[in-house]
């Protein structure tokens, strides 16, 4: 079994730009809490759980990181007594700057925490404010020497690009200040303005300028460029990390892989159906007191497993194995892919190497249009 992912659905204020599940009260923390450690009881997803170790867990949200030692440790005890966790499992949490202390940092190893995912953003405050984030530049940077004086040797840094706010000369000092500081994985994502969020709002009553695609394409170009000279490796559209580096987390859900999720608003996945948990906390608590899960459920045709196989595959360095497709799906979609990548390999934005399709330097700025482009319609497959 590859992973398990919990979701924490709080934080101490909402960013701007964030579209994920969380509240900013903590006055259900406790009872959500125990809810998420009944669910795992509860859970019977994916079969022969126990047999299977777990190779990885990841805290996520939300701000896993403003829970307190007790809160982790009623959630691992749950997830001791339901699975089988590999000795050698990478364990993140989610960690805002303002979180991290010395005392923290030593609860969290002791609790097995092996990983951290730190939301940074950018290193410039006008910037952080703009963004509605909740810490300052000089506390970002203290916090990646915490975690190194602590003895923890594995953690992502993730960065934001294109907001109106950065030019590039910006742009380029967040980035060589993780480079300088040897962060072992960066994740960098585009500014993205999604519906019901503040920043939409703000964006449409003109009290926030809009985001430049222009911009951000020539951003994220300049990145591609930076990261490579630096010596990571860019094995994913959004992630970056020197050798031996790569999150196994989020490499197995762009590999397939099976995984499970806890906590309102995650999703699970068992290679053939997809179910995802209740988005409101309120609903949520309410059904795990009555014993039930609230999750709706989909079982995925073989037309959409390909689509996501297309989808995932697509984004990463190894690209998409025209083998699998054929071992997979059969012979004649690899036919069909063989032509519809024609024209993107003509215009130099996918190549053909070793059995395998991947996405160029240009092409990786139409990543998501290029695979929409391939996908198959359920009238063709079954």
């Amino acid at each position: 079994m590859a992973g398990i992912y919990i979701h924490i659905p709080f934080c101490k204020q909402a960013c701007h730009y964030c579209n994920f599940h969380f509240a900013t009260s903590l006055k259900n923390k406790d009872e959500m809490i125990k809810a998420i450690a009944n669910e795992i009881a509860l859970t019977p997803y994916i079969n022969n759980n126990k047999k299977t170790p777990a190779n990885t867990i990841y805290f996520g949200g939300g701000t896993p990181s403003i829970l307190n030692t007790g809160d982790l440790d009623i959630i691992f005890s749950a997830l001791h007594k339901k699975f089988t966790i590999a000795t050698d499992a990478e364990i993140t949490l989610e960690a805002n700057p303002d979180d991290v202390t010395s005392e923290k940092l030593q609860q969290w190893k002791a609790l097995g925490i092996n990983r951290f995912s730190l939301g940074i953003q950018s290193f410039d405050d006008a910037e952080l404010q703009w963004m509605n984030r909740a810490h300052n530049a000089a506390e970002s940077l203290l916090c990646i020497d915490k975690i190194r004086e602590a003895g923890f040797n594995n953690f992502s840094v993730d960065l934001i690009y294109g907001s109106p706010l950065l030019n590039n000369d910006g742009w380029k000092k967040n980035v060589d200040t993780v480079i300088s500081k040897k962060v072992p994985h960066i994740s960098c994502y585009a500014l993205t303005v999604e519906p019901k969020t503040a920043l939409e709002k703000l964006i449409a009553l003109k009290k926030k300028e809009n985001t430049d695609a222009e911009k951000q394409a020539q951003q994220f170009l300049l990145l591609m460029d930076w990261m490579k000279k630096s010596g990571y490796e860019h094995y994913e559209i959004s992630n970056y990390a020197l050798p031996g580096m790569h999150s196994r987390h989020n490499s197995s859900y762009w590999s397939g892989e099976k995984y499970y999720g806890f906590g309102p608003s995650a999703h699970s996945f068992d290679g053939n159906s997809r179910r995802w948990n209740v988005a409101n906390n309120v609903i949520y608590l309410l059904k795990l007191k009555q014993g039930i899960v609230p999750f709706e459920e989909e079982t995925l045709t073989k037309t959409q497993r390909l689509n996501e196989y297309i989808m995932t595959s697509l984004r990463t360095a190894k690209g998409l194995n025209t083998k699998f497709v054929d071992d997979n799906f059969g012979a004649d979609k690899t036919t069909v892919l063989n032509k519809s990548a024609e024209k993107w390999i003509v215009t130099k934005k996918l190549k053909m190497e070793n059995g395998n399709f991947i996405l160029t330097k240009q092409g990786k700025l139409f990543a998501d249009g290029i695979a929409a482009d391939l996908f198959f319609s359920d009238n063709t497959s079954s």
